[in-house]
């Protein structure tokens, strides 16, 4: 392993012959998985709370119904805002064709989270067996045709961009102006907004815009109250934070938090990951949807 990947846990998630294996796991809130790759694609999809997941590259915020497509090799943490409701599948490398080598923020439709949800209940997914074929390819053509979600916050390169990125992400609701900031990291206005153009494809203003967006998305997860969530992020007022969840999400924050979740398991003593080869510590117990076979994984 590399000496930048020293710190990265690599998983061994076995059953290499399969196609696709799937994981149901509960996680409490708060609760991170320590940055680790896998040998194959994966589909992390949250149908409880919101999870962040951060690369090199970026991050990018998952809420629920929501999924973030991680490419084999990506080394990656996830952070748990709420009690989260994960299902994984794990897909052997450049299976599904369409899908691209770089992380992405993808909807759920309902028929991809009942595809998901089956294939936790036969998991692994074994394309010898004919309706494990025919799932494996009904999940496939289910991600060619989904919408990918403005939930992405790429990262700099340039040294004076990623001064001001660090600024940002320390106080996602703070009010400094563009000017202000740009003086504490040595450059000028023009120059930061040429960069994050460049390095990005968004202005800087954008790139705030949605570092707050989904800001104010961790700290609903978080169980706070609209009013709150909106002015700690940095919006002058609810009805702006309000307007912007609308453009993004489809749905206003209210409807968004009436979606029906189901219970958490109660806690079990923490067991040894078979995700990244190390013991973690507060994981509650994984969904009883699962066959047998998947809780072994």
């Amino acid at each position: 392993m590399s000496p930048k990947r020293h710190n990265v846990v690599f998983d061994e998630v076995g059953l290499k012959r399969f196609a696709v294996i799937a994981r149901s796991i509960n996680f409490v809130a708060g609760h991170t998985i320590a940055s680790h790759f896998h040998e194959r694609d994966q589909l992390v999809y949250a149908c409880r709370g919101v999870m962040t997941v951060q690369t090199r590259d970026g991050t990018w915020v998952v809420p629920t119904y929501r999924a973030v497509w991680v490419p084999a090799g990506v080394p990656h943490t996830v952070t748990m805002s709420g009690s989260v409701s994960m299902r994984s599948l794990y897909v052997k490398s450049r299976l599904f064709h369409s899908m691209s080598r770089v992380c992405r923020v993808i909807n759920v439709s309902p028929l991809l989270k009942e595809l998901i949800s089956y294939a936790c209940d036969c998991s692994p997914l074994n394309r010898a067996i004919q309706r494990h074929r025919h799932l494996v390819a009904m999940i496939a053509d289910q991600l060619q045709t989904i919408r990918s979600e403005a939930l992405h916050l790429p990262n700099p390169t340039d040294p004076r961009a990623l001064r001001l990125v660090r600024i940002l992400l320390a106080d996602p609701g703070g009010h400094d102006s563009l000017v202000d900031l740009c003086k504490q990291v040595g450059a000028s206005k023009r120059t930061i907004e040429r960069l994050f153009l460049a390095e990005m494809g968004m202005s800087c203003g954008k790139w705030r815009q949605v570092l707050r967006l989904m800001h104010a998305m961790r700290l609903l997860a978080d169980g706070a109250k609209v009013t709150r969530a909106a002015l700690e992020s940095g919006y002058s007022t609810p009805s702006a934070f309000i307007s912007m969840f609308r453009t993004t999400l489809g749905t206003t924050p209210t409807q968004y938090l009436r979606v029906g979740v189901e219970p958490l398991i109660g806690h079990d003593r923490p067991p040894k990951s078979p995700l990244v080869g190390i013991a973690v510590p507060s994981l509650p117990q994984r969904h009883g949807r699962c066959s047998q076979r998947s809780r072994r994984g």
